[in-house]
């Protein structure tokens, strides 16, 4: 009789476009979210914590493809095999869609308008790439049934705010805003709109949003010629473009791409301005205001546009956010299908080496804007709504790369263990210092070999040991290691420095808190 095959040991592997993070990882994530919900919380947003599982009816047009309900989502149907399967369900895609439906399930009991953030990992099944994972960490903030463009004044202060709190200096960041307005009224105005044939009017509405999209890339060339016949790429590769005659590509240059302002201009955007409720704009705010007024002055969605973003300035200024922090930018994408009104992009504005020495600009962490169908699906009315959605991740690399990431070791102070026999005593020592809000933890490995103690607590980034031999008990002392200087001296220190500067130091029993706290005041 043969014997049974023995099943293959699975592999020890995170799966493909996911990662495991590790306690400094974890902190330090821990440490930006509680920032950022301060931050929050003190602009009178509420917590909500929704279920990491939606129904696919539930996440709707957020899906990449509702006919696919797997595809770009994880999910899966419920008594998939059943006579009667049950229904198609997710993990969730983004925290937006699950607030919709939030909303739309309470909203006799929430009130009007809804303030709320939310933090947590979302899943989508999409290709991984460098930097790029399938589950990641996203910190929203909305503030749903308020229509007036000061809830989108405010959502851009506090993401300003916020991205201060967690250690982006001013001057390193920028929060740009634009409206979807602008684009829809440039459209109208070069004649996109006139196109009789559906498909091919959001054939060329699309080759256009996604060469605006690419300026920062490009430059104004390869923008125009995207808007022109096509454009070939380096590789030899050809983009179609979107036919627009040399009238109309000039005035999307206008309205999007405007560089440097005339004294002429000047005097023409602050005549236009001393005609409206924009006093406290400063001069720049109003050359990019009378641009977009010059540009779409003959269509109904640009003046709407140019008016809120008017409306939206006035209020920044006057809350004390200046053009250091938030500016008008029409070249501002984001999406703007999905949007209905004013968008927003916090961008990071230094630069950073990439992986193979290139200098690059950080680019963005954060982005929002204005979407008054979010929970139309479930009630069949309009709902405005607006919110901001942080990433997290991309925060923590831009500090880590502005070296603004406490790195300072913040392991355990550990207690080792000289005799096995006496572990109570070591505890005690342990339980003292825990009490006094010290992190501390007895070693727990085999104490035989007294160096692999020492190896264990600085691999544990531990910065000081405790020593209490058999001799040390007698005299009612014990021994302290400054961990941390200690590595400083092995390093750098010639041989007489180290003896001035020793880093163990033997103190009464009575003073094991007091040196111990001594030592971590130091190195803080």
């Amino acid at each position: 009789m043969a014997k049974p095959k023995k099943s293959p040991r699975p592999k020890a592997e995170t799966p493909k476009g996911f990662r495991d993070y590790f306690g400094a990882e974890v902190t330090q994530r821990a440490e930006m979210l509680s920032k950022i919900a301060g931050v929050y919380h003190r602009y009178g947003f509420d917590a909500l914590e929704s279920s990491g599982v939606e129904t696919v009816e539930a996440l709707g047009k957020f899906l990449p493809d509702v006919d696919r309900p797997n595809e770009g989502v994880f999910a899966w149907q419920e008594d998939a095999d059943a006579d009667k399967p049950g229904d198609w369900l997710a993990l969730r895609y983004d925290l937006t869609a699950p607030l919709a439906r939030v909303y739309a399930q309470h909203q006799n009991d929430l009130p009007k308008p809804y303030r709320r953030y939310a933090m947590g990992p979302v899943w989508r099944n999409e290709k991984p790439g460098p930097g790029r994972f399938r589950q990641f960490y996203q910190c929203d903030a909305d503030t749903v049934g308020a229509p007036s463009v000061a809830a989108d004044a405010e959502i851009c202060a506090m993401l300003a705010d916020c991205l201060e709190e967690v250690g982006i200096e001013r001057g390193d960041y920028i929060v740009r805003v634009n409206n979807r307005k602008v684009l829809n009224g440039v459209l109208e105005a070069i004649g996109i709109d006139h196109i009789l044939d559906a498909d091919r009017r959001e054939e060329v509405r699309g080759i256009v949003l996604r060469a605006i999209d690419k300026f920062d890339r490009l430059g104004w060339e390869g923008v125009r010629d995207l808007l022109g016949r096509g454009r070939k790429d380096s590789s030899g590769d050809y983009t179609e473009g979107a036919n627009l005659n040399s009238e109309a590509i000039q005035t999307v240059r206008k309205a999007f791409f405007s560089s440097g302002a005339s004294e002429e201009l000047k005097a023409k955007a602050i005549e236009y301005a001393n005609g409206t409720d924009y006093q406290t704009l400063t001069v720049e705010d109003k050359v990019v205001l009378y641009n977009l007024y010059d540009v779409l002055r003959d269509t109904i969605s640009g003046v709407e546009a140019v008016v809120e973003l008017g409306d939206f300035l006035r209020l920044c200024r006057s809350a004390g956010y200046g053009p250091d922090r938030i500016v008008i930018d029409p070249s501002v994408v984001r999406g703007l299908g999905y949007y209905t009104g004013p968008v927003f992009e916090a961008e990071l504005t230094f630069d950073i080496q990439d992986e193979k020495g290139r200098t690059r600009n950080f680019g963005s962490v954060a982005g929002g804007g204005r979407y008054d169908d979010l929970v139309k699906r479930f009630t069949g009315q309009a709902v405005p709504a607006t919110g901001v959605s942080i990433g997290v991740d991309r925060l923590l690399a831009a500090l880590d790369a502005k070296g603004r990431l406490d790195k300072a070791a913040d392991g355990p102070v550990v207690v080792t263990v000289m005799d096995k026999d006496r572990m109570a005593d070591y505890q005690a020592m342990v339980a003292e210092l825990r009490q006094e809000g010290i992190r501390a933890e007895v070693y727990l490995g085999n104490p035989k070999n007294f160096g692999n103690q020492l190896k264990y607590a600085d691999k544990r980034q531990s910065p000081v040991a405790v020593i209490e031999g058999g001799d040390e008990h007698e005299r009612g002392v014990v021994q302290i290691k400054d961990l941390i200087l200690g590595a400083k001296l092995a390093e750098n220190a010639t041989l007489e420095e180290w003896k001035d500067r020793p880093s163990q130091y033997e103190v009464p029993r009575d003073q094991l808190i007091a040196k111990v706290r001594e030592i971590l005041d130091l190195h803080c």
